[in-house]
């Protein structure tokens, strides 16, 4: 007689031990973790090893990376930073203007120590110097992207020029001349720039402005930088400011930003505003010349 009873059905899982594969993902997280921190370390330890002013001149470049200078700054042109490309459209037959290219990292490097070094022997000559210390809280350097910049600035009863004139104190002369004897001991070539603050120039001549003041001063100070004995061929710009450019934007009609800015140029500075491609020299004036394009 059939069993009427049906046998149950029974079904074995077979759990398998340990545990699953999780891929390597966190090998690449943590390898990057890694690296990060070397370079972190490696950043630390290199701006730990140079001077207070090569970090101030690292700081300008990453506040300013066009070249363009800001406030206090003495010029406005770009810098030539190469990588540009140049382009000759239909029947111009004429030569592609040259790209300015990347200086030797060596000669980048001497010429970042010379420049330290210069900004050391100021210093050291405005505190031993009779004729700069008293005028020390006038005189401000540092370091830009275009080179070291030496300012003069005017002090509340203590100007540098006779009032609304190019015609230089006694003292301004001394310290122009001071200034003269150390900047001469390198080749890099200067630019000197007049500022004024932002009071409009008072006089019955209706051409004549801050603009032309400021131009005036400017070439006022290089005459006697030179009067100093600074080589005349040094001089690669002159140039009028205005009240374009305030040391304090805030107080536009502050004494302060009534200045002298003296840059000791780079190479960089210099190709970017074409003096490497020629000059024209005389008694009165710089003039640049760059070839037509």
């Amino acid at each position: 007689m059939p069993d009427d009873k049906k046998q149950p059905i029974v079904v074995k899982k077979i759990k398998k031990g340990g545990h699953g594969h999780h891929g390597g993902a966190w090998k690449v997280a943590y390898a990057d973790f890694v690296t990060a921190m070397m370079a972190f370390f490696l950043l630390m330890w290199l701006l730990g090893s140079i001077s207070a002013e090569q970090r101030a001149g690292i700081s300008e470049f990453f506040k300013n990376p066009t070249g363009v200078q800001g406030p206090g700054g003495a010029s406005l042109s770009m810098i030539k930073l190469g990588g540009a490309m140049n382009v000759v459209k239909g029947d111009d037959h004429r030569d592609p203007p040259q790209v300015a290219r990347s200086p030797d990292i060596h000669y980048v490097v001497e010429e970042q120590r010379r420049l330290d070094e210069l900004l050391e022997q100021l210093k050291d000559v405005i505190e031993t110097s009779e004729a700069l210390k008293e005028f020390k809280e006038q005189l401000l350097l540092d370091i830009t992207t275009e080179g070291l910049r030496i300012q003069i600035v005017d002090k509340a009863n203590r100007p540098m020029f006779g009032l609304g004139s190019d015609e230089l104190k006694s003292y301004t002369r001394s310290i122009l001349h001071e200034i003269a004897k150390v900047i001469n001991n390198v080749p890099n070539r200067v630019t000197i720039a007049g500022h004024t603050d932002a009071t409009p120039y008072s006089t019955t001549r209706r051409d004549y402005s801050n603009w032309e003041l400021s131009a005036d001063r400017a070439n006022a100070a290089r005459r006697e930088l030179i009067a100093g004995g600074l080589d005349r061929k040094k001089v690669g710009r002159v140039v009028g400011m205005g009240a374009s450019v305030l040391f304090d934007r805030k107080n536009p009609f502050s004494p302060i930003n009534r200045r002298i800015s003296i840059i000791v140029m780079n190479r960089a500075t210099e190709e970017g505003i074409g003096l490497t491609e020629g000059r024209i020299e005389n008694d009165d004036a710089v003039v640049e010349v760059v070839p037509a394009r």
